[in-house]
């Protein structure tokens, strides 16, 4: 596979040298017809009967870390239309002013070509012609092999981990309740290492876990806290804290979604999904740390015994939350993990949720939003975002923004008083109960789904688990 700069010539290539006379002169009459361009490609029959892709990206003045992210993505998407199952790279055509280091670069494209070789197909039938997905890419790098092909592999097993939580996310509603998001949870401990124990509805009650119970309240599918602990850190390191939102279905409650709204909301457990497969990805990675996991899992559904607006839910902290609108529902029950969290006396708390349709509103569907606590946790997530191209944008958690949801009948409401600044008010409920802490909020409903041009299949894109692997490798 060539990947060629515009206004490079393909014949310049390092893998022009491997090319016959006769080959190469068939390479420079068909660049001379059709240079090549940013975006271009093309598969080229050689004479001698090879076959090789010619990608086009921008010039190295342009070529930028975001760009190379989708360059890498480009290659395997193209592989896969023309069912290509074997390619073969160079590893500096991905060089960026961002990463240089071949290890560095390796471990990126390895990610990115892990994600663009997935394709939801469980519920498919098999065409005649088979699946097309690219079986093997062979790397070609000009030194450190040793170092590159271990650095190939990290990056391997992150893209899996990733596509696991894209499985989960994109399995429907039906076949995802609470307790199949559980058993997934324990799965993955047993195959990675970590250890997973499941909270009933039982002890929930014992601990006054009223946001969860109560959002719980109007399925059939009982609750289940997911609680996933990797120690690997000695036993005096203070544990980091991951929190994903768990909600399997939500249909909105009894404050009911539209029809156009309620089509995906089987991934409004991504941020579950998430966490747990970050986890595993670092529990493989062998990451010398202490990290916690707690999903809670839930289904929000509308029926007779649902939570109503205008209910008053106590939850674990104490502090009750006046239900002024049941879709709404995420923070309710990330209220009582944040505070479970708190027992383990975290040196960090980051929760993940697709929490707010507010955050899309704000950016599209490119970054995802977040939220932090200092302004060293702000650039060093937000490094990890541009890094990972798992990308992120800060927004403001001021105290002011209290006045928006504090309660008329109990201590704070799960809305604000007005339709603006939504994925703000949100963040800043969620505050309420780990303030003192040091957190990170993270709101990924804006990333929950694949866009056009990304080079990735239609479904669950998998936000959060590479910025979180790659933020607690180095935190």
């Amino acid at each position: 596979m060539f990947l060629v700069r515009e206004g490079a010539k393909a014949e310049r290539h390092p893998f022009a040298k491997f090319l016959n006379k006769e080959d190469l002169a068939y390479l420079r009459a068909l660049e001379a017809k059709t240079p090549v361009k940013a975006g271009s490609a093309n598969v080229v029959f050689f004479p001698s009967g090879t076959r090789t892709l010619i990608l086009g990206v921008e010039a190295r003045a342009k070529f930028n870390h975001r760009r190379a992210i989708l360059a890498a993505r480009r290659v395997v998407a193209y592989a896969r239309k023309e069912r290509i199952p074997e390619i073969v790279v160079n590893l500096e055509d991905f060089e960026t002013p961002l990463i240089r280091d071949a290890k560095s670069i390796a471990e990126l494209i390895a990610t990115q070509f892990e994600l663009a070789n997935f394709e939801f197909i469980a519920y498919k039938t098999t065409p005649p012609e088979g699946w097309s997905f690219v079986e093997a890419v062979f790397i070609a790098a000009k030194k450190n092999g040793k170092a590159v092909a271990e650095a190939l592999r990290t990056g391997q097993i992150i893209g899996q981990e990733i596509n696991l939580a894209r499985d989960l996310s994109n399995t429907p509603g039906g076949d995802m309740a609470p307790a199949s998001l559980a058993e997934a949870a324990r799965e993955a401990g047993k195959r990675c290492g970590f250890m997973v124990s499941i909270m009933e509805e039982d002890e929930m009650k014992r601990l006054n876990m009223g946001g969860i119970l109560g959002v719980a309240k109007g399925s059939s599918e009982k609750p289940k806290f997911i609680v996933m602990e990797y120690l690997k850190g000695g036993k005096s390191a203070k544990p980091v804290v991951l929190v994903g939102k768990g909600v399997t279905f939500d249909t909105g409650g009894l404050n009911l979604k539209t029809e156009n709204g309620i089509y995906e909301m089987h991934m409004d457990m991504t941020g579950g999904a998430s966490v747990i497969h970050a986890l595993a990805a670092l529990a493989r990675l062998k990451v010398k740390k202490n990290i916690v996991g707690l999903v809670p899992a839930v289904e929000n559904m509308p029926s007779g015994s649902s939570y109503r607006p205008g209910d008053l839910l106590r939850t674990m902290s104490g502090k009750t939350i006046e239900i002024l609108n049941t879709d709404a529902e995420g923070r309710v029950i990330l209220a009582d993990a944040l505070t479970y969290a708190r027992k383990y006396d975290p040196r960090l708390v980051v929760d993940v949720a697709t929490l707010t349709g507010s955050a899309m509103r704000a950016f599209g569907q490119r970054t995802s939003a977040f939220f932090a606590t200092s302004p060293a946790l702000l650039k060093t997530i937000q490094e990890s975002g541009e890094r990972t191209g798992d990308y992120v944008w800060p927004m403001p958690l001021w105290e002011e923004y209290e006045e928006e949801i504090k309660g008329t009948f109990g201590d704070w409401a799960n809305t604000g008083k007005t339709r603006y600044g939504g994925v703000i008010n949100a963040a800043v409920f969620l505050w309420q109960f780990i303030k003192g802490i040091p957190w990170v909020h993270l709101d990924i409903a804006p990333r929950m789904t694949a866009i056009d041009g990304e080079f990735l299949a239609k479904g669950s894109a998998g936000p959060a688990v590479s910025l979180l692997t790659n933020f607690l490798r180095r935190y």
